[in-house]
């Protein structure tokens, strides 16, 4: 995977400067070393009602220290970071993780992984695909897309604005048992949010597209007319009464509800048992049909890695079968705390799968019959110690399996055990967002607050 002259490094280089770490870490007496060397440009640019709101050129580099004292389960962890990739800095940055070491607790669960975790083969998973994107080009894409919006209804009044990225990065990851890896990577976006007005009334709504790959990104007027179709569509919203109905969530928010999952199956909340799911594996907490995956390496996907954060080689697994969780997401400090074994999810989850065979929208629409379809979650408030459910929520409230008419400033509140248990389908019209993917979600029952 060549990166070519886009970098101010080679990844012979960054992989020197790790070595030299180690090698400092090693002569100033720590027991165990692990460093992460990283480089990243990119543009960015932000139209506003056709003229140009920003324009940010990115340039960075960095290179993080962790440095262990004494073997486990006596260890001491000291970490520094320096943006200077000089002799002298480095040596200084090793020195002063090694003296913030000797000043903290020992950890029992501290320290660099187990030697048979590390990924041995590191396939190329086809991650980068650089984009020439000029500045004017950008802005050009960016004002196409806004414009289409615009063209759709004189009801567009006003944009929250549209916005071009081309993002490259390159790292290397090498710690003192040997491993060393490291590749560069691409994510190129565009986005749009615009503002529809009739009678008085205001609307937003706004859709994105993120790839690896520049030529997979939707068509900047396509873009445009979806997000400006999504705003009108809300015009008119009413308020609703308080009443107990299935939701429908769409498939982004349905991501979202993805990624509660994965916080209350992660480490950190686990063993703090900060998390619902505590001492939930083998246990039925997905309705019969729910199936997840996770899948980390499809080549181009936005979440695909070889190894995690730690150096462990990531694989793909059922994450949830029939309904029963097979597995957490777990890095090497969790899965101690826990007695179990890093599942390569330092650093998070990799291209999360719910299993979806169910209709396309449509047909989903026509599942719920009479209920509430979600295109919009507003506010936090998810208690994942109770998985206590309530959020803010706007969307359309649907009647015989057809859209009747749009809905805002309304709740929905649930727990998150029901609604995992109680989802009666998941659909085909599956959206990639960041590492999880999902189609829309049918959730049974909630209780949806009005007035």
């Amino acid at each position: 995977m060549k990166s070519g002259g886009r970098f101010s490094y080679t990844q012979a280089q960054l992989r020197q400067f790790a070595a030299d770490v180690l090698a400092h870490a090693k002569r100033l007496g720590a027991s165990a070393c692990e460093c992460d060397v990283s480089e990243g440009q990119g543009l960015s640019v932000t139209v506003r009602k056709g003229a140009v709101d920003t324009i940010e050129h990115n340039r960075d580099k960095g290179i993080g220290v962790s440095v262990y004292l004494g073997e486990r389960p006596a260890a001491r962890r000291g970490h520094a970071s320096t943006s200077d990739f000089s002799a002298g800095a480095l040596e200084q940055t090793v020195a002063a993780a090694l003296a913030i070491a000797r000043h903290t607790a020992v950890d029992d669960c501290a320290g660099p992984p187990e030697r048979e975790l590390l990924a041995r083969d590191v396939p190329d998973l086809d991650l980068y695909h650089p984009w020439a994107l000029g500045t004017e080009e950008a802005i050009g894409i960016a004002q196409r897309c806004e414009a289409a919006a615009f063209a759709l209804s004189p009801k567009i009044r006003n944009s929250e604005g549209a916005s071009v990225s081309a993002q490259h990065s390159q790292f290397v990851f090498a710690n003192s048992l040997g491993f060393m890896g490291g590749f560069p990577t691409s994510r190129h976006s565009l986005y749009l949010s615009v503002i529809a007005e009739e009678a008085g009334g205001m609307q937003r709504d706004d859709w994105y597209s993120a790839e690896r790959v520049p030529a997979q990104l939707a068509r900047p007027e396509a873009l445009g007319r979806y997000a400006g179709a999504r705003a009108l569509a809300r015009l008119r919203a009413r308020k609703i009464g308080t009443r107990q109905a299935p939701v429908l969530f769409e498939a982004p928010q349905a991501a979202l509800l993805l990624g509660s999952f994965v916080a209350a199956a992660s480490g950190g909340n686990l063993y703090r048992k900060a998390s619902f799911l505590a001492d939930s594996l083998g246990r039925q907490v997905f309705a019969r049909g729910v199936s997840i995956e996770e899948r980390p390496h499809e080549r181009r996907a936005l979440a695909s890695s070889p190894f995690d954060e730690e150096g462990v080689a990531t694989r793909a697994r059922t994450v949830v079968r029939g309904g029963v969780l097979e597995g957490y997401f777990l890095g090497c400090y969790s899965a101690r705390k826990l007695g179990m074994q890093s599942t390569g999810s330092a650093g998070g989850n990799h291209n999360l799968s719910l299993q979806s065979d169910g209709p396309d929208f449509r047909g989903m629409l026509k599942r719920l019959g009479r209920g509430l379809l979600v295109t919009e979650l507003l506010g936090h408030g998810i208690n994942l110690v109770t998985g206590d459910y309530s959020r803010g929520a706007a969307g359309y409230w649907v009647e015989g399996g057809e859209i009747a008419y749009p809905v805002e400033e309304i709740t929905i509140a649930a727990n998150l055990k029901d609604m995992f248990r109680g989802i009666a389908a998941v659909g085909s019209d599956v959206v990639v967002r960041g590492s999880r993917r999902s189609g829309s979600i049918l959730v049974e029952n909630m209780t949806i607050a009005g007035e």
